[in-house]
């Protein structure tokens, strides 16, 4: 930014808050654009859901269940991933990180309680964690990590309202919605050229609106 470029940051962003907040400085002082590559956030799907949850589109917001799962701990032995002054986290930072930013930008509020377990499994970052937590509406959500599942790298979001049932996964790559009265959920197509690269462009561009600039990662 600093050389005068706009830039399409992969994960992990930075590894601790203060970093997070100079890298908000530097794209403040340059005026240059900045997005974070986080999936969810830059899916059209995730996008929509968010926008129909904030109007109220299926009601009240009871609670969430997410889980991302993965057979990352024997995939990333031995590389930067599991050293912790490079890494940051361990599982849940990393593949995790998508799982946790996709629910906040769908829920649009606050987490006002969490208490949380984190367990390294024998390794030098943190591989299997659970979450409860609390919304300031009063709503409930639940987050569930398992990095040493067998050969897979997946997830799945349930969103519960008094009116539907949304069901999308960490990078936002589907979006079901079930609403009430209807037996059966309604799938959401993703459009087919709306990939990380090209929301980068038409922000860019200044097509659309920034939907995931660095406060995602400081959040």
């Amino acid at each position: 930014m600093e050389a005068g470029l706009d830039v399409l940051l992969e994960k992990p962003m930075v590894v601790n808050t203060q970093e997070a907040l100079s890298l908000i400085e530097a794209r403040n002082r340059t005026g240059k654009t900045l997005v974070i590559a986080f999936q969810g956030s830059l899916s059209p799907l995730i996008r929509l859901a968010s926008a129909g949850i904030k109007n109220g589109l299926y009601g009240d917001l009871l609670s969430v269940s997410a889980t991302v799962w993965q057979n990352w701990g024997p995939n990333t032995s031995g590389t930067w991933r599991q050293d912790p002054p490079l890494s940051g986290g361990g599982f849940t930072f990393d593949t995790g990180a998508h799982m946790l930013n996709t629910v906040a930008d769908l829920v649009n509020q606050d987490f006002v309680e969490v208490a949380a377990w984190m367990d390294q499994h024998g390794r030098p970052v943190q591989i299997l964690s659970v979450a409860i937590s609390k919304l300031e509406s009063g709503a409930f959500v639940t987050f569930h990590g398992c990095g040493e599942a067998i050969p897979s790298c997946s997830s799945e979001i349930k969103v519960f309202f008094k009116d539907a049932i949304l069901t999308t996964g960490a990078w936002g790559r589907t979006l079901k919605i079930q609403e009430s009265g209807k037996k059966r959920a309604k799938n959401i197509p993703f459009p087919p050229t709306a990939n990380v690269w090209d929301t980068f462009l038409q922000v860019r561009a200044g097509a659309i609106e920034n939907p995931s600039p660095p406060e995602v990662g400081l959040r």
